[in-house]
């Protein structure tokens, strides 16, 4: 069916069932939210460490002390301008046993290196 009607999260069709819990299209109206930011929310237990302007050794340095200070954490984002960071931060992550995800351009410049935490007995760190 096609529509020029703009997608909303709730369907408006008079067939349609009520309530705020009501599913369209995989979302329930009580749970959907628009987030004008192009990247993707973090995970709940993720956090995005602001490096931009920092350069080496200080963007690891930083995300040593994140991840020592917040054990909960399952995923680091590293948003840093210095171009020493994309091959610190998986050398980082090899030594420390941790997952190096990967890297993407941010718009505006510099990039985003996204670490995957590990926690298990094996992990070292400083």
């Amino acid at each position: 069916m096609s529509d020029d009607r703009p997608v909303s999260g709730r369907d408006t069709r008079a067939d349609a069932g009520t309530g705020p819990d009501h599913e369209v299209e995989g979302t329930t109206a009580s749970t959907h939210r628009f987030n004008p930011d192009p990247r993707p929310e973090p995970e709940p237990a993720a956090a995005v460490l602001d490096a931009r302007g920092l350069r080496c050794p200080l963007p690891v340095i930083r995300l040593a002390a994140l991840v020592r200070d917040r054990p909960e954490l399952t995923t680091v984002v590293v948003l840093a301008t210095d171009p020493a960071a994309a091959h610190d931060v998986p050398a980082w992550c090899r030594m420390r046993g941790h997952t190096f995800v990967g890297t993407r351009a941010e718009p505006g410049g510099g990039q985003a290196h996204e670490v995957r935490l590990s926690r298990g007995p094996a992990t070292r760190h400083p």
